[in-house]
């Protein structure tokens, strides 16, 4: 446990930025699985910027790393394509 008022505030700062990317990095994620499970190419090129937008997000705020954030959009990105 904190022994300063400090360290005490510290700590729920940490917890409450933990949960907040904690959240976006699930709903992010959903997303991109939900992406990926479409099957109809204009249903999926109507979600993916609202995917990609996520990610960039995530990576900016450092919740994910900017290169994880880039292969994942390259790889929904050819899954849209991919798609008849």
């Amino acid at each position: 446990m904190a022994n300063t008022k400090n360290a005490q505030k510290a700590d729920r700062q940490a917890k409450k930025r933990r949960e907040h990317n904690r959240y976006y990095g699930k709903t992010t994620r959903n997303a991109v699985r939900d992406l990926r499970a479409l099957t109809d190419k204009e249903e999926a090129k109507k979600l993916l910027p609202e995917a990609v937008a996520m990610l960039d997000k995530l990576a900016k705020r450092n919740i994910i790393h900017k290169k994880k954030a880039d292969n994942l959009k390259s790889g929904l990105m050819k899954k849209v394509n991919s798609l008849a």
